[in-house]
């Protein structure tokens, strides 16, 4: 069994709804992906002890998912970049990275993208139904920002990046225990 990018997008969209019901249908429509890719990349989270089943709910595996964030998703789906196109910010030139990281005058990444607000190098989404996903998401197109400086940024912006998300992460959590 190997591990898929968009097993870590569905995860994320999970996070993303938070204490929110769920059905198969509903994330791949979000997703833009088909309900036997949510089952798949649910059943190989599931596997891989990135998601856990309570009761009769399948929810991510807060720890463990955050350790495979921030210490592996970086070697496991690596970033492609390529020349100058338009499309959707990503990494620290889009949020929540942008309120902290000042421009340096490099062009940002973006994921490529023909309706994009922005031009820059382009950086390879971690699966390519992300930017459709994350226009349609705000709190999902923050979690993928901060997976792309994990997987992509310098030292400074993955420190950052990898503190944002363990804050989110926790509160995902506290909110999913609470409802237990």
């Amino acid at each position: 069994m190997l591990l898929k990018p968009q097993d870590i997008l569905v995860l994320l969209k999970l996070i993303a709804r938070g204490r929110e019901d769920w059905a198969y249908n509903r994330i791949a429509v979000e997703l833009s992906m088909s309900p036997s890719e949510i089952h798949a990349a649910i059943k190989r989270a599931l596997k891989a002890s990135l998601a856990v089943q309570r009761d009769k709910r399948i929810i991510p595996n807060v720890r463990n998912l955050e350790e495979f964030l921030c210490h592996g998703i970086r070697y496991a789906f690596v970033v492609e970049h390529s020349g100058m196109v338009r499309g959707v910010p990503t990494a620290h030139a889009a949020p929540p990275m942008n309120e902290v990281f000042v421009p340096d005058g490099e062009p940002i990444p973006v994921w490529p993208d023909a309706e994009g607000s922005a031009r820059g190098l382009s950086f390879s989404p971690l699966y390519k139904a992300a930017p459709s996903a994350a226009k349609a998401d705000p709190k999902l197109y923050e979690l993928l920002v901060l997976v792309d400086a994990i997987r992509g940024g310098r030292a400074r912006e993955r420190n950052y990046a990898i503190n944002e998300m363990k804050k989110r992460l926790n509160e995902y959590e506290q909110s999913t225990e609470s409802q237990s």
